[in-house]
């Protein structure tokens, strides 16, 4: 959806289906998300479902609190993060977890991340970009 946002063609995509099809992507057994059905939840999807969620400004169809939980869950002493709680963290679903965080404005503290292009939304600013979701991100 990032790529599609730069490219001014969101208007190509059926935004309420999508965003449904994503929202079912909430895993009712421990609040996280998953890429496909049937499938565990996996901290990166955190990234992936809230970032589409976020440029089509739906995330509040899912249920945040059950996914901040899981986040924190896979969580470990340090702050890395891993795919599943108690596995081995990686930068990989570190950054992707709190990204999900940023998106939900979960924690005090973290920057705001612009879900089109994965970076805080200060850093597009000093480069002099702007994109549909950052005034409504940095509010």
């Amino acid at each position: 959806m990032g790529a599609l946002a730069i490219a001014g063609k969101l208007d190509k995509i059926d935004a309420d289906t999508l965003c449904w099809w994503l929202c079912e992507r909430q895993v009712k057994k421990d609040g996280g998300l998953n890429g496909r059905p049937e499938k565990k939840s996996d901290v990166c999807y955190s990234w992936w479902v809230l970032s589409a969620l976020a440029i089509f400004d739906r995330i509040h169809w899912i249920n945040k609190d059950l996914l901040v939980q899981f986040i924190l869950k896979c969580q470990d002493k340090e702050g890395g993060i891993a795919d599943k709680p108690g596995n081995l963290v990686d930068v990989f679903h570190t950054f992707f977890g709190i990204g999900g965080l940023s998106l939900l404005r979960a924690q005090e503290g973290l920057k705001t991340i612009d879900p089109i292009y994965a970076l805080p939304i200060d850093c597009l600013k000093s480069l002099g970009i702007k994109t549909p979701t950052t005034k409504r991100y940095s509010e």
